[in-house]
This record gives structure tokens, sequence and C-alpha cells, in this order.
């Protein structure tokens, strides 16, 4: 990599693991994080780069009344069938990739962290990284809490969760688990303190 741009960290675990709360903590620390998820939105958002090859590809019925993406219609899409997944990844990632490109290269900080739900499932985004760190809880702690947060049923959570790596799988690349079973705010942000010491940063 071009010793004048970040080097990259990455930061994943399953739906429910707490990924996002531990990437605001490191964002409270100065470092700049780059949400593939929130880009993706941006993406297949009002006006989104995306969408003209999502409208082409899925039909009108995936463009809601307000012009984006519709998340539900395409939703039950591709969890049902993993070639129209596919195909939505194939339209979305690319810009996901291209716009953290950019904008990791405008950055003036030593590093960077990459908040990657997909980061297991794609040796394209490992390749770039220095080091993969992975928020770890019980599956059955990612269904309670997803359920309870976005009130989906357990069905709906098992199908997103069954298009994800395992958990086992997560740890097998991890550089570092941060633990977010069991414990307190207070105690998920020491585990993160102790991460960030242990590299260096």
């Amino acid at each position: 990599m071009n010793a004048n741009i970040p080097f990259r960290v990455g930061l994943t675990g399953g739906i429910g693991s707490g990924k996002s709360t531990v990437a605001s903590l490191i964002r409270n620390r100065g470092v700049p994080v780059f949400d593939a998820d929130a880009i993706a939105r941006s993406v297949t958002g009002v006006g989104g780069a995306a969408l003209p090859a999502i409208r082409e590809r899925f039909g009108p019925l995936s463009i809601d009344a307000a012009g984006a993406m519709d998340r539900d219609h395409i939703r039950q899409r591709v969890f049902q069938d993993a070639t129209e997944r596919r195909a939505l990844e194939a339209i979305v990632h690319p810009w996901v990739r291209q716009l953290i490109d950019e904008q990791t290269q405008a950055c003036q900080a030593p590093w960077v962290l990459l908040d990657l739900p997909l980061l297991c499932e794609s040796q394209d985004w490992r390749r770039q990284l220095r080091w993969v760190w992975v928020v770890d809880c019980d599956e059955e702690t990612q269904i309670q809490r997803v359920m309870a947060r976005n009130g989906w049923s357990r069905e709906q959570v098992l199908a997103v969760m069954k298009h994800q790596c395992t958990r086992q799988q997560r740890l097998a690349i991890a550089d570092a688990v941060i633990p977010n079973e069991g414990v307190d705010f207070a105690a998920l942000t020491q585990s993160v303190e102790s991460v960030l010491n242990r590299f260096g940063l």
C-alpha cells in the first residue's frame, strides 16, 4: 500500500453482535470510521448511484415511492434466492469499495477503521486490511438483540444469519476478538481500549 495513505483495520461481527457500538467507541477516539452499510444505504437511497442498475436488474418494484431502493421488496427477493443476492451485491459492492477507497485516500489520519459486516465473506476486503477485529457474542444473543431492536421475527433474523459467516468462521480470521456477551458498556469500552493498546493504537 502507499505509505502516504492510512492503513486499514477491519471490524466485523454478526448481526446483533454490537459491532456498531464498538465502531462508535473507536470513532470517539478520533479515528475515522467508514461504515460499509451506511455507504450502501447512500448509494441505494434517493438519487443514489446504484439505483439505475438496480431498477434495470430488479424491475420497477425495486424502487419505492420516494425514489429509493425498496428495502423490504429487495430483502424478500435476495433472502429467497442466492442468485438474486449475488446480483444485488455485484451492483452495490463495487460502489461501496470505490467510495471507501476515495475517502480513505483523502484522510490525513495514520489509520482508519472499516466497519464491514461482510468482511468474513469477502477475500477482497481481507487483502486490503492490516488487521481484522471481530466483535463476538453467542448466536442466541444475536437473535434476541435483533428481534428486540428491529421488531423482526426469529425466522427473519435466522434468514439473515444464514447468509453470513458462522461465528466460528469469523473467529478463525480474527487478529483480535472483542467479547460482547454478558458485559456492560463499561466492560465493553475497556475491551476496546485493551485491543487498541495491544496494537499500539
